[in-house]
């Protein structure tokens, strides 16, 4: 932006003397740096804070990928400035950017306790309704609506996936509630699935996967995986990956 901004200036294009502070670039520069993987973390998708030492990943299942509401208070503080700044004379009026900074810190702070609230509730529910112990637990936001969450459960005997509502009792809809098999399915096309480049990569990022394994038109077998976090079936497209496998030898063949 500051080359950008000597360059313009150096041609002789700009009309008016440039209003680029570099010092504040070069801090604004800093913060947008900082900020960007710490809000990625409150997201359901994760960081990998310790790469490339480790490949773990971080989830803060507070806030939505794209959160309206954060967007909304964020954008009317801007444009409120802007136009605060259009009728003086002179300086710039931080006053409506300023409280939509305070504000949206208020509201990732509320969903943030709503989440950790959230999680305890549901495990004890799901415990309570299936008679096993919860071993890991997505409570995430969803588009909009901030007293509506999606769960993802992992139990023993497979995953458990359902809506939690704040407002209801039980907050966990037991109509919603669907379960899905945690293991991987025995035999060769699922073996040599998860050794291919693109089986690693998508595990490697999966925090829910599930299998399902068909036969190939051709021969052979198509192999899916998709994430419980974006995916409940293999063609939902983004959360979910078709591996082609084969042909197999006939004792490992999946049904026809």
């Amino acid at each position: 932006m500051l080359g950008f901004d000597h360059i313009v200036r150096r041609a002789g294009r700009a009309a008016l003397p440039s209003g680029a502070v570099p010092s504040q670039l070069v801090f604004l520069a800093g913060i947008a740096i900082l900020t960007h993987p710490i809000l990625d973390t409150l997201n359901t998708y994760g960081v990998r804070w310790l790469m490339p030492f480790s490949g773990r990943w971080f989830y803060g299942d507070t806030l939505f990928i794209v959160d309206p509401w954060l967007w909304l208070m964020l954008g009317l503080g801007f444009v409120w400035s802007g136009r605060r700044r259009g009728r003086r004379t002179s300086g710039l009026n931080t006053g409506p950017a300023r409280a939509a900074l305070l504000l949206s810190a208020a509201y990732i702070a509320a969903m943030a306790l709503s989440g950790v609230l959230a999680r305890r509730i549901t495990a004890g529910e799901l415990t309570a309704l299936t008679g096993e112990r919860v071993d890991a637990l997505m409570v995430g936001p969803v588009l909009v609506t901030p007293f509506v969450r999606e769960v993802v459960a992992t139990q023993r005997s497979g995953y458990w996936k359902g809506t939690f509502h704040w407002l209801r009792r039980p907050h966990i809809d037991p109509a919603s509630i669907e379960r899905y098999p945690r293991a991987r399915p025995a035999g060769a096309a699922v073996s040599t699935a998860v050794t291919t480049p693109l089986g690693k990569r998508f595990l490697s990022w999966a925090r829910f996967p599930v299998f399902q394994v068909d036969a190939a038109p051709g021969g052979g077998a198509l192999v899916h995986i998709f994430d419980l976090r974006y995916a409940d079936h293999p063609t939902a497209g983004f959360g979910s990956v078709t591996i082609p496998v084969g042909p197999l030898p006939a004792s490992t063949a999946p049904p026809r």
